[in-house]
């Protein structure tokens, strides 16, 4: 039911009428109509007879998609594109691809799309960082998920605590109209109880706002006492007849509400709204000085976007702001909420690079970084959106229809730390920016990578309690690691000091931490590759240095079995060094085997002994 807030927003301004023939008249006419239950089933009509072409399975593919199926929206765009289509509707069958857990097929269709519309931001996304699937599902988790106990069997959304009450919409009134786009009743503002155990009950609805169009959702003042709120311009009288439709359309309006006891009076409509475009989705700082929402209105990126504008003390508005590139892409941007501190700004997306549907984003104001995703288990390969939060009770809300409906969760903070790592100069304290900075965890997957600012800085979010490692790496440096040991501080600082590379220079040789192997194995590990990128900085340094790398194993498994193993690590690190750049001329191997051990222990080596014994030394021979 959210996409009823995108599409209502092009209800007037973006209605091209769309009709391809008289077999699909009455079809077309449904679907103009948002009534897409009805218009599915006209169309089917059509593919049962035999009567559909490329049009009528791209209509089925846009039916299922406004109403977020799938399965059903993704097999008919699979036959849409058997023609010729416009590059949206290759973006929307990998949104729905996505969204059904065909990750591949996806990358597909949007190479497609990025082809055809190249200067799209979302096409420029995709190709700067096309999988970038997998490090979304490992993001640290910032919440715990749970189901809340005031989701009915229809939509319920745009969930907001106020003190002890919850404010959403929802759709769950029986004796309400339905309305075509999906069979379920007008949409209405409800409100609960919040119990001091976390349980919400007696939900009902505000009756002094809801009124027989859709209405929510909401958003209050601080003191409680001044609600905004969406609605439809029917409540002005304000529509556009479409003769060929014989039918009247809305735009949805912003107004205004005051406190009257139990009730709310005084409705008034917001002087930005207009009969051209849509306004809705309303969020208001918790000073009360500037209201957020999303709209399609002019001189926006595309779609809806996020807007920002100014409430002055005489209850006078300023002029709309666009939030910009950082926020908005030519996809839909919308349900915006305002943190407390006015510092994060809380919205989701189709636009952005996510895990199917809608995600939700969070953005820092004060940055001038774009958007970021806020990872699982927030966002799944489902619609999830409207995500508030409440930070004097320490919970969050959010809609989502991960389980087949549009139902309201509970989002409880992880308990987590701040890591501000600083990059400086080992010997002479300078701040070094624009240094490689990975945080990965206790298995060593990395969890994200930054570049320090200009102060030397990267910050990252992790959970508490649990051991992580700092990376960082840049050109003249020696590469370092750095323990981050659990902890349950809000911050923890890590001073990430890096020697010039030409400290591990010898006369001899290059002295690196030990290139360490597996048992058995002769892979380069992720470690050993740590160290070996600081063997190509100081040859692209000195490319006169000529190095023989020589490999060797622990004592276990017989003589000749060890030479061989030792001399396929050899052969390992000087391929790793020739990927890097290297000419091969400047770098050779030798296998050992077990002849020089660096503990000389005998039979009665430890485990540690052993792996100090598989190594790999860089002697310099020119």
């Amino acid at each position: 039911m959210k996409n009823l807030y995108i599409a209502l927003s092009f209800a007037i301004t973006s209605l091209s009428l769309t009709a391809q023939n008289k077999d699909t008249k009455s079809a077309d006419k449904l679907f103009n109509q948002f009534e897409y239950v009805d218009a599915a089933k006209e169309y089917m009509n059509l593919v049962e007879k035999g009567k559909a072409d490329g049009y009528v399975y791209k209509q089925l593919g846009d039916t299922y998609y406004n109403m977020f199926n799938a399965a059903d929206a993704s097999k008919w765009y699979a036959k849409a594109i058997e023609t010729s289509q416009d590059s949206e509707t290759y973006y929307r069958y990998a949104q729905m691809l996505k969204a059904d857990g065909k990750y591949e097929e996806s990358n597909k269709q949007m190479q497609k799309f990025a082809s055809m519309s190249p200067s799209d931001s979302r096409a420029k996304a995709f190709k700067e960082n096309p999988n970038y699937v997998p490090k979304l599902l490992n993001k640290t988790k910032q919440y715990n998920v749970n189901s809340s106990d005031i989701s009915s069997d229809k939509s319920d959304f745009g969930p907001l605590l106020v003190e002890n009450t919850l404010y959403f919409t929802s759709a769950r009134n029986g004796a309400r109209k339905n309305y075509g786009w999906n069979d379920e009743p007008y949409l209405d503002v409800y409100q609960a109880d919040y119990n001091a155990d976390g349980t919400i009950t007696n939900a009902f609805p505000v009756s002094s706002i809801n009124s027989k169009w859709h209405e929510g959702p909401v958003t209050l003042s601080a003191d409680g006492n001044t609600m905004y709120f969406s609605s439809e311009s029917f409540l002005e009288n304000e529509s556009e007849k479409v003769k060929e439709l014989k039918s009247k359309f809305s735009q949805i309006y912003l107004y205004r509400a005051t406190k009257d006891g139990d009730s709310w009076s005084n409705k008034k409509p917001l002087p930005f709204n207009s009969k051209e475009y849509s306004c809705s989705n309303p969020s208001l700082s918790k000073d009360g000085k500037t209201l957020y929402f999303s709209s399609n209105m002019p001189n926006g990126m595309g779609g809806t976007d996020i807007w920002k504008v100014t409430v002055n003390a005489d209850d006078t508005y300023g002029t709309p702001e666009n939030l910009g590139k950082n926020v908005n892409t030519e996809g839909n941007e919308s349900f915006p909420f305002i943190s407390d501190d006015n510092k994060m700004l809380y919205f989701a997306s189709s636009g952005r690079q996510g895990l199917g549907g809608y995600d939700v984003f969070e953005y820092e104001l004060a940055s001038s970084k774009e958007a970021v995703n806020m990872g699982t288990p927030i966002n799944t390969d489902k619609d999830d959106f409207s995500f508030t939060f409440n930070s004097k009770k320490d919970v969050g809300f959010f809609a989502s229809n991960r389980n087949g409906n549009d139902d309201i969760f509970k989002a409880i903070p992880v308990c987590g730390v701040d890591v501000l790592v600083v990059v400086t100069d080992a010997k002479t304290g300078a701040i070094l920016a624009d240094t490689k900075v990975s945080i990965l965890d206790e298995k060593k997957n990395v969890i994200a990578t930054e570049m320090s600012n200009s102060k030397g800085e990267v910050k990252y979010r992790v959970e508490c309690e649990k051991p992580y490692v700092v990376q960082a790496t840049k050109d003249g440096y020696e590469g370092n690691t750095f323990a981050v040991a659990k902890t349950k501080e809000k911050m923890v600082k890590v001073e990430a000091a890096l020697e010039p590379i030409d400290v591990i220079v010898t006369p001899d040789e290059i002295v690196l931490k030990p290139i360490f192997f597996e048992f058995n194995k002769s892979n380069i590990t992720q470690d050993g590759a740590f160290e070996l990128d600081k063997l190509v900085q100081v040859m692209k340094n000195n490319d006169q240095i000529v190095i023989l790398a020589k490999s060797h194993t622990d004592n276990r498994g017989s003589d000749r079995y060890n030479l061989k193993l030792s001399d396929r690590r050899a052969k390992s690190t000087v391929q790793y060094i020739i990927s890097k750049g290297i000419p091969a001329s400047r770098i050779s191997g030798k296998g050992m085997g077990e002849l020089e051990p660096k503990v000389d222990c005998g039979k009665d080596c430890t485990e540690e002994q052993h792996a100090q014994n598989r190594r790999s030394e860089f002697l310099i021979v020119k």
